[in-house]
């Protein structure tokens, strides 16, 4: 086995090229990621297409052809907030592909960590409905290629202001996958309530943690430590996977939490050892010099 590396960065240009107009989940975002990564000089890997089985095993092909079909066609809204151009579709399987190559690499040893810099984001689409910014549910991609690969038991992190319905939703009764969310509430996209616990076998292995509006960061990190880190050490998941988004900095103009940028980084150090991993998967985070603070403590906490 090659010598562990303890970061890449996955990164493509296509990330870039996801236009979707006026818009706060706009191209600026992976430049405020790369100059973070540059900072830093964080090693990176260049992300591919993840495969058609890897992206089937959580969304139908038809949902799947029929986002491709509309960026073919010059893209357009498919709600009031998400709208695709033409390379939409082709960045957001090269972002799923992004994590399910971090995830093959963390697995392997060849990586002690991970982050997937990819968008649009993905915690908010479902198994058949594209929603919330967001198109392919990368995490839930890489939660099933992990399973599918022979891990038993993977846990994802979801500190993002906004609620992951999507994640949520996918794994809902499966006792494999812990979610574990720390969010806003009520708030968009109106889940995530701590009566939402999984169901059937997996009852029990979805973990709602809700914050009011204005909820400050000692308010958030007593929550990650007297509720987060209690359910994923109780887990002992294989693998962590962490919806890393930073729309839960005071200074984001989508939310009203209050961490700040070295809040993200101290986050990171706390779960490192839970599992191989982290792999992180960039989710939301829209104050461009939040964002590029928030993701150079992540990638220093790294290492």
């Amino acid at each position: 086995m090659s010598q562990t590396r303890p970061l890449a960065c996955y990164v493509s240009d296509l990330f870039r090229e996801h236009d979707p107009g006026r818009h706060p989940e706009r191209p600026a975002r992976i430049d405020a990621v790369m100059q973070a990564v540059r900072a830093v000089r964080a090693p990176v890997e260049e992300a591919g297409a993840a495969s058609q089985d890897d992206l089937e095993r959580v969304h139908p092909p038809a949902f799947l052809a029929a986002i491709r079909e509309l960026c073919e066609a010059g893209g357009g809204a498919i709600d009031l907030d998400t709208v695709v151009s033409e390379r939409s579709y082709d960045a957001a399987v090269t972002a799923s592909g992004a994590a399910t190559a971090a995830v093959d690499a963390v697995l392997a040893g060849d990586l002690g960590a991970a982050f997937c810099l990819g968008r649009p984001p993905g915690h908010h689409a479902e198994a058949a409905r594209a929603m919330g910014f967001c198109l392919v549910n990368h995490a839930a991609v890489a939660v099933a290629h992990a399973r599918a690969a022979g891990v038993d038991r993977v846990a994802v992190l979801d500190w993002d202001a906004h609620h992951g319905n999507g994640t949520q939703a996918i794994f809902w009764d499966d006792p494999a996958v812990l979610y574990v969310s720390l969010h806003q509430y009520p708030f968009y996209p109106g889940t995530g309530s701590r009566a939402e616990r999984g169901g059937g076998a997996g009852e029990g292995t979805t973990v709602n943690i809700p914050l009011t509006a204005g909820a400050s960061e000692r308010e958030f990190t007593d929550a990650f430590e007297s509720e987060a880190l209690p359910a994923l050490g109780g887990f002992d998941p294989d693998l962590l996977i962490v919806s890393a988004g930073f729309d839960a900095h005071r200074d984001d103009p989508l939310c009203d939490l209050g961490l700040s940028s070295a809040a993200f980084g101290d986050l990171t150090r706390t779960v490192r050892g839970i599992g191989a991993g982290p792999v992180l998967i960039l989710e939301g985070g829209y104050d461009l010099t939040a964002l590029y603070e928030s993701v150079s403590e992540v990638l220093a906490a790294l290492g």
